[in-house]
Formats: structure tokens, C-alpha cells, sequence
């Protein structure tokens, strides 16, 4: 899932990832989520420039997710998937959340991710993924007119 974060989002993605997965994979998942979060936050500097946000849709067959991102340094996250199983091969659907809620926490984003349909847990969550990939190249996209901060405080 975290190669369709890179491909559509348009960031180059390397995860070496060690954890205690002989326990579970809960810290890892949310570990990763942290990491990507910061280097995400570090690469997008003062912010000045950027459209700030971004959303997508994305389906895959009988699956539809929309993504919709503010880096508006308020982290936040509304998540509103129901997957039809506990489990997607031997990976635990719950830890999805906990993926973006560190994502969020230290990207200083505020993201609302919704399943609109699907039934195949797989496709929602790859729709799901993909979508976010997508929703962070529209929100990280430098403006060629403005080098202004996007919000009216002047500051994010």
C-alpha cells in the first residue's frame, strides 16, 4: 500500500522498518505512519507556495475512497472506513488508523479519508491509499504564482 502512496502521490518512498513484530505489528504500522508524517513535514519546509490543500477520489472496481488533506499545521484525522473483514490476509484492517493518525500527528495535517462503497477489503483499502497518494500531490503542488503563505494568519 505504501508503494501506491509513492507512485501517486509522486514522492520518491524508501521504509526500512524493524519493529516488534514477533508481538504485533501495531507499533511498526503506526511507526512508519510517524516517519512518513515527519518527512513530509520537513519536505514541505515554510509551506509557502503550496496549494495547502489537496483531495481525491479513487476507485477500484466496486470500491470508492475520497481523501481530503490540509497541511494546516493542525493535526487532525476523520476516518470513516468499515471493512467486511477484521483482517486482510494476516494484516489487522484496525492498524489502517493507526497508520494515518501518526501520519497526521506529525505531518501537522488534517485529513478526512471516507470509504464511500466497497466490499472487497482490499480494494478499500488500496482506493484508500491511492487516494491519499493523490490527495498529497494536488496539496504539495508549489503555486507558480504565489511564494505567499496559503492562509490568512501568514503563517501555518
Amino acid at each position: 500500500m505504501l508503494e501506491q502512496v509513492a507512485k501517486h502521490g509522486g514522492v520518491d518512498l524508501k521504509i526500512d522498518a524493524k519493529g516488534d513484530l514477533s508481538v504485533d505489528a501495531h507499533h511498526t504500522v503506526e511507526d512508519v505512519g510517524i516517519c512518513l508524517g515527519q518527512a513530509i513535514q520537513k519536505a514541505l519546509g515554510d509551506k509557502k507556495g503550496i496549494n495547502r490543500y489537496g483531495h481525491a477520489y479513487v476507485p477500484l472496481d466496486e470500491a470508492l475512497s475520497r481523501v481530503v488533506i490540509d497541511f494546516s499545521g493542525r493535526p487532525g484525522l476523520e476516518f470513516a472506513a468499515k471493512f467486511p473483514r477484521q483482517n486482510i490476509n494476516n494484516f489487522d484492517v484496525d492498524l489502517i488508523h493507526e497508520f494515518f493518525q501518526g501520519f497526521c500527528n506529525h505531518a501537522m495535517a488534517t485529513l478526512h479519508i471516507d470509504n464511500i462503497k466497497g466490499s472487497n477489503g482490499h480494494h478499500i483499502a488500496e482506493t484508500i491509499f491511492k487516494a491519499f497518494g493523490r490527495a498529497i500531490m494536488t496539496a504539495k503542488e508549489v503555486k507558480n504564482y504565489s511564494a505567499q503563505m496559503p492562509s490568512t494568519k501568514g503563517v501555518l
